[in-house]
């Protein structure tokens, strides 16, 4: 029995056979772009730095992602060694540049499926404050640090990290450090001014989705018979498609650009939360 995750059984035969056809994750790596609109998410945002509250379009963006799996628990499932999963937790990793270095530190967040924006954002904070400290920051950190004292002991380790890993023996204190181990790993390259990539997915580990945000550009857009162009925050998304059918994947997408478009929908919990069967 693994610690982050319950087997599901109910999952349907063609993605359990798939898990042993498609035995590495980037094997079955598939990827979309999302053009997310830019002027509800900021006429949402001005409203709420009204208000004292520094949102941000990441945020936004995350809190909309905890919600979709609120509703869609299938697209948190993962894979390892050939068997479906469905993880206990909500966890999204991301890279945090220290203050004055062009390398970052990366951990990762908890989220409940009952979290709010306020929720999100503050845990967001959080995350943040802490990782741009000075030395080593955060668990991982820590573990890196220790594998790499001694000449071939990180190779050492991160072979018995995956041999326990595959058998579902990695213990959950190592699994929290892991960045590896988490429901969407997630990047903004806005902040460094660039485009968005297609992030390629890790075979170790159990991260399903990986996400990196680009900077804003305007896209022709089709309304009332006429072409416009609208400014639009471009997401390239890689996914693990063994989880689940494409179908969950489309309606987790259009749910998550329903709620940046509708961003004040998010300011309470969920009314009910989806239970996967495992």
């Amino acid at each position: 029995m693994r610690k982050d995750g319950r087997r599901v059984k109910t999952a349907q035969p063609m993605y359990q056979v798939a898990a042993h056809i498609m035995d590495k994750r980037n094997d079955a790596m598939n990827m979309m772009e999302v053009n997310v609109p830019l002027e509800p998410m900021q006429d949402y945002l001005k409203k709420k730095r009204a208000e004292g509250k520094e949102y941000s379009h990441l945020g936004l963006v995350l809190a909309a992602y905890v919600r979709a799996v609120a509703e869609y628990p299938a697209i948190n499932r993962f894979v390892v060694n050939k068997t479906i999963y469905a993880r206990n937790e909500i966890t999204i990793g991301m890279v945090v540049l220290k203050p004055g270095e062009s390398e970052g530190t990366m951990n990762k967040m908890f989220f409940k499926p009952t979290d709010t924006v306020d929720d999100v954002h503050r845990t967001l904070a959080q995350y943040v404050q802490e990782n741009r400290e000075s030395g080593d920051t955060n668990s991982t950190d820590d573990l890196i640090r220790r594998l790499l004292k001694v000449p071939g002991l990180c190779r050492f380790g991160v072979c018995v990290f995956k041999f326990l890993d595959k058998h579902g023996l990695l213990p959950k204190k190592i699994i929290d450090a892991s960045p590896f181990h988490c429901t969407m790993t997630i990047t903004n390259l806005a902040s460094i001014r660039t485009n968005y990539v297609y992030h390629h997915v890790y075979n170790f580990g159990t991260t399903t989705m990986l996400a990196a945000m680009g900077v804003p550009r305007e896209m022709p857009v089709r309304k009332h018979g006429e072409i416009t162009f609208e400014k639009c925050i471009p997401v390239g998304f890689v996914m693990d498609e063994r989880i689940c059918s494409g179908a969950q994947y489309v309606l987790a997408s259009k749910r998550i650009l329903h709620y940046l478009k509708y961003p004040e929908q998010l300011e309470t919990p969920p009314e009910t939360v989806a239970e996967d069967i495992p």
